[in-house]
């Protein structure tokens, strides 16, 4: 039996709260148990007609009218444990006897001695009871929209445990965290879940040994406030009867304060940190006091849960000292099913719907928001309820809203409510647009009177259920959803003459320019309006609206979209993945071809990464209308990608099929397309055979194809195939592609075949062995086209190279370049290597880093090279372990080799004694080397003499690449004095890692304003500081500096000097200073890299 002083407490709140957590479901069947529970003495019989038609709050009056004192809840527990609802029952004995404890014995009367009262005042029961009561009515009249009447956003398990874990101690530190950032999305649920932490701690259900007090702070209260103390702020719903406030302020490592929606607060927070306040009593802005508390100035011990829509999470990250971020991701798939599946009373109808949904991933991912979920439910409801097609409506997110918000317009009797006239249609979306580019979704009438829009005005969209009114809050006025907001705001800019609403219609202009060019990562706010606009491009959709609203709209703006596009096109923004995805969506939103061709005849090259079949709908319909196109870098990495044959789920077999199909026959629609990409995808042999059969189609024009990092589940066989029949084909690099031996077996059969015009081979880290090597000797042998062979990063071995050596000795064979990098050679293939080079006519350049050749194995390489048969014109030797010895060899080569223009040395042992040796060579006038590359050879400044002098003296040195080395301050100024002088013809000059300091600079910025031939150099990794980059500045924005690229980070300097290059970056547009300047490009000798 429950204690009679908790069951009349619970009898005014808890019944009702508990009736609430009960789904529609649940509550039908609560009721059938309600009318046969049976009769005790002291019941009287509720009509079971009065039950049946009783929503939560009147079946809870009805029992307590019907039940005499506890007999209620006794009921009620009794029905919840036959409905096997055990958590519902344990929660509400647990509070049952909470407040049993905390309210005293049953026989506790009003009258009773004032002692007995003080004993319990300002234990902080009257405050709980407070909060109880007050949000138990806030949650009872918060209506959004028309929901449904059993609409409502239940708090699944998980929400529970997460507001239990939200402060639980951190593993790593061992610290609990003071703030906490509940983010997440419009409408998903934060508020919910703080009124729901706030009454279960009120309660006693939660915190209840954390915190002692819990205060809310809603940001629409306090924007609406002016000056005040805090302690005046948080006194709103403290009883009288609890005593002063004041001293449980003297504890605040045992206080929680709750602030609800931070992304509304109208505050700048610039107030630097000595300004703010400390003391909780003193009276300030409640923007200073907001400050003070988030920034820890006020009340540091405390606790703070903030809320926060993501877009404003960089706003709110630096006022934080520390903090722990938990993202709200609303309902989960199984919860949308199930909503879905309880909206449709006809299971067929709900199925197709959840189909249709499951198609467009992006409104199925609007629906993780409850209201959202229901306004697309609704909208789906009517259509179907009219005869209309749902699948047109469910293509875009924009032909939803759009059916939506008309249905707004149109009562179910066909007729049209008070219809706003046009003037008041774009003031709203004046206010819209406003809103979303400040991110501003909550006005006061000051907002409204500033658009001109009057109280008769604004009666007309709430009743339309546009705007709706905070019922909590007074002059608080707000779009029913934010996705609404932003459809409005994209109509701003489609509706004639709207360019005039203000006075500033050239900024309007600008906005839309910016629009265009936002992207999900500098403007997420701005996205959603975005691609409402694209959609609004639809000339369906604009005669609906204009149907609707009886109002004029205008298409020009599609005019101006296509000229920033050129534009954009020309300037390559759209070469990363981001941009083009992003662009793909707003085109599709559209659903207009023809625009869609013209607005991507511009580009002539995309990257793009699936990872979901909504983006592999958007880029299939966009790329088949893009004529214009040469390069497509394209990535698929999704699950369902890896199963287009059944048993797969036919809608997803049918959807991803057709898609991929589209996607794949741009290979033979797009004249101009050249190269392919396609790396890093999961692609099963079904989607591997449609693309194979593009690639065969004889209007293929493809030359260049990276199938990187791929699965060859046939053996390589298809792509074989291909390269006989597409003979346009010239480029194909299967690096990183589980080729294999068996593979390489395949496409050496290809490579033999006389309609194989393939130049260009790399087979880089596929897991090929020495038993390869055979067959790719007889098909160099055979083949009339390769020339460029890349087999670095395999386990070929001596014994391999000796097998290619054979072809490499052979007349009929074509191979110009060669890459060998760590293939585990030893100095026994440099004896084989060494004699094909002697013999062949056509090898120009040869990589063999990272191989153990030894000093034995570089005085092989240089006998080759000293040889007048061999034309080798670069050879590339780094990290081939030889030291200062090999420096003698290759100084002694060097001076008869009349061929070899580049040579790479980097990271080996060669120290300074090596480097002075090959400097006696460089000197000699018959020296023809162009590119020498010395990096980490383990130099210091004592080698920069004899550098020096051979810069002065070889007039064919062009790039000369010294970094890693210690050459410091010292040796820059040896090497200033040679590259100043006139005769001195170095334009790419490495000085990276190089131990330099702001004392060199000064000699460096002499070079860069007196040498005009300097275009390249590379001086990251140093410590120059902001002295050093004043002095640099001052030669690089000399007019006689013809520098192109400064390899500099900007990032790691302090603010100073990265205004001053800014500034020479400004006035010099031809100027490049980035990080990494190794392009990896034929000039700086790194042809090995860049295949």
């Amino acid at each position: 039996m429950t204690d009679l002083s908790s069951s009349s407490f619970f009898s005014d709140f808890g019944l009702l709260l508990y009736l609430e957590e009960l789904n529609k479901e649940e509550l039908k069947k609560f009721k059938l148990l309600l009318k046969n529970e049976a009769m005790e003495p002291g019941d009287c019989l509720i009509p079971w007609a009065e039950v049946k038609k009783a929503k939560r709050e009147d079946l809870a009056n009805l029992m307590k009218k019907h039940y005499s004192g506890e007999r209620a809840w006794d009921v009620a527990l009794k029905i919840f444990g036959k409905m096997n609802l055990k958590d519902l029952c344990e929660r509400a004995k647990a509070e049952i006897n909470w407040a049993a404890q905390t309210m005293g014995p049953d026989n506790t009367r009003e009258g009773e001695a004032q002692d007995d009262q003080e004993t319990v005042l300002g234990d902080g029961t009257e405050y709980r009871i407070q909060i109880q009561e007050k949000f138990c009515i806030m949650r009872n009249r918060k209506c959004l929209l028309g929901e449904p009447k059993d609409f409502r956003h239940e708090i699944a398990e998980e929400g529970r445990e997460l507001l239990e874990q939200l402060f639980d101690v951190d593993v790593k530190t061992g610290e609990q965290p003071q703030t906490v950032v509940l983010q997440g999305a419009a409408g998903v649920g934060k508020t919910t879940l703080v009124r729901k932490a706030l009454l279960d701690w009120a309660q006693g259900n939660l915190y209840h040994q954390k915190f002692t007090y819990i205060f809310y702070l809603n940001a629409r209260e306090i924007n609406q406030l002016r000056e005040r103390s805090f302690v005046q702020m948080i006194s709103k719903d403290w009883p009288s009867t609890e005593g002063p406030i004041e001293r449980i302020m003297s504890q605040p490592n045992s206080l929680l304060f709750i602030i609800d929606s931070f992304d509304e607060l109208n505050f700048a927070f610039e107030e630097p940190e000595l300004a703010l306040c400390e003391d909780w009593t003193q009276v300030h802005p409640v923007s200073f006091l907001m400050s003070s508390l988030l920034r820890k100035v006020m009340l540091p011990e405390s606790s703070l849960l903030v809320t926060t829509r993501l877009t404003a999470c960089k706003k709110l990250k630096p006022l934080l000292k520390s903090q722990h971020s938990v993202e709200l991701l609303g309902m989960s798939e199984d919860a949308r099913e199930e909503y879905i599946y309880q909206f449709f009373e006809d299971k067929k109808l709900a199925l197709q719907v959840l189909d249709l949904l499951r198609n467009n991933e992006m409104l199925f991912s609007m629906c993780k928001v409850p209201l959202v979920c229901w306004v697309i439910c609704t909208c789906l409801e009517q259509q179907m309820e009219k005869g209309g097609d749902i699948r047109l409506t469910c293509k875009t997110t924009t032909a939803l809203f759009t059916c939506y918000i008309s249905s707004l317009f149109t009562q179910v009797d066909g007729s049209c409510p008070n219809l706003p006239n046009q003037t008041q249609l774009k003031r709203l979306c004046h206010l819209a647009v406003k809103g979303v580019w400040t991110m501003t979704h909550v006005f006061y009438r000051e907002n409204l009177r500033k658009h001109g829009l009057t109280k008769s005005d604004v009666s007309v969209f709430l009743d339309m259920n546009i705007l709706q009114k905070d019922i909590e809050y007074e002059n608080c006025y707000e779009f029913t959803h934010l996705h609404i907001q932003e459809f409005f705001a994209a109509m701003f800019y489609m509706l004639k003459d709207s360019w005039g609403v203000t006075d500033r219609s050239s900024q309007s202009f600008e906005d839309l320019k910016l629009l265009v060019e936002s992207n999900s990562h500098r403007n997420p706010h701005l996205m959603q309006m975005k691609c409402f606009l694209f959609g609004l491009l639809n000339e369906d959709r604009v005669k609906q609206l204009e149907e609707t609203f009886n109002c004029k709209m205008s298409l020009e703006i599609k005019w101006k979209i296509l000229q920033w596009m050129k534009i954009l096109g020309k300037s390559e923004y759209f070469s990363s993945q981001l941009e083009c995805l992003e662009l793909f969506h707003c085109l599709y939103e559209t659903q207009d071809e023809a625009f869609i061709s013209q607005a991507m005849r511009y580009l002539q090259k995309v990257v793009i990464n699936i990872y979901g079949k909504i983006h592999l709908l958007v880029s299939s319909f966009c790329l088949k209308h893009c004529q214009g196109l040469q390069t497509i870098k394209l990535s698929v990495v999704f699950e369902k990608m890896l199963n287009l044959s059944p048993p797969a789920e036919t809608w997803d077999v049918g959807c991803i099929t057709h898609c991929w199909q589209d996607l794949c026959s741009v290979l033979h629609t797009n004249e101009h397309l050249r190269e392919l990409d396609l790396c890093h995808s999961n692609l099963d042999e079904l989607a591997m055979k449609t693309f194979y059969q593009e690639l065969r189609h004889p209007n293929c024009k493809l030359q260049k194809l990276l199938l990187r990092f791929l699965s060859f589940p046939d053996g390589c066989q298809n792509i074989s195939s291909s390269l006989t029949h597409n003979q346009n084909l010239m480029h194909l690099d299967l690096k990183g592609s589980d080729v294999g031996d068996s593979g390489v077996k395949s496409l050496c059969e290809a490579l033999k075949h006389p309609d194989c015009k393939l130049q260009n081979l790399s087979l880089e880290s596929c897991n090929l062995t020495t038993l390869c090597c055979l067959n790719i000797s007889k098909a160099l042998v055979r083949s009339q086209s390769l020339v460029f062979l890349n087999l670095s990063t395999n386990n070929l071995l001596d014994d391999g190279v000796e097998l290619l050596c054979e072809a490499l000795r052979h007349p009929k064979c074509h191979l110009e370049r060669l890459s060998l990098e760590s293939c585990g050679l030893t100095v026994a293939g440099c004896q084989d290597l060494s004699l094909a080079l002697t013999s062949n006519k056509r090898l120009t350049h040869l990589c063999l880093a990272d191989n153990n050749l030894g000093d034995d194995g570089l005085k092989l390489m240089s006998d080759a090279l000293k040889h007048p048969q061999c034309i080798l014109q670069s050879l590339v030797l780094r990290r081939c372990h030889f030291t200062s010895l090999s420096g003698e060899h290759l100084s002694s080569s060097l001076l008869h080799n009349k061929s070899l223009t580049h040579l790479d040395l980097g990271s080996n042992w060669l120290q300074d004694d090596g480097v002075k040796l090959l400097c006696d060579v460089f000197r000699h006038p018959s020296c023809n080397l162009q590119d020498l590359e010395l990096m980490g050879c383990v130099l210091t400044s004592a080698c920069c003499q004899d550098l020096a002098s051979a810069i002065l003296n070889n007039s064919n040195l062009r790039s000369l690449d010294l970094g890693n080395n210690d050459l410091q301050d010292e040796g820059v100024k040896i090497l200033h004095e040679a590259l100043r002088h006139p005769n001195c013809n170095i334009q790419r000059l490495g000085l990276e890692y190089c131990g330099l300091t702001s004392l060199c600079c000064q000699d460096l910025s002499s070079t860069l304003s007196s040498n005009q031939r300097l275009i390249k150099i590379n001086l990251t990794q140093n410590t120059l500081g902001c002295e050093g980059i004043t002095k640099l500045c001052e030669g690089l924005m000399s007019p006689e500096c013809k520098l192109q690229v400064l390899g500099l980070c900007k990032e790691a300097f302090d603010a100073e000097a990265q205004k001053l290059l800014e500034a020479v970056r400004v006035s010099n547009p031809h100027l490049v200073i980035k990080q990494d300047c190794n392009d990896h490009n034929e000039e700086d000798g790194s042809w090995w890299r860049c295949f």
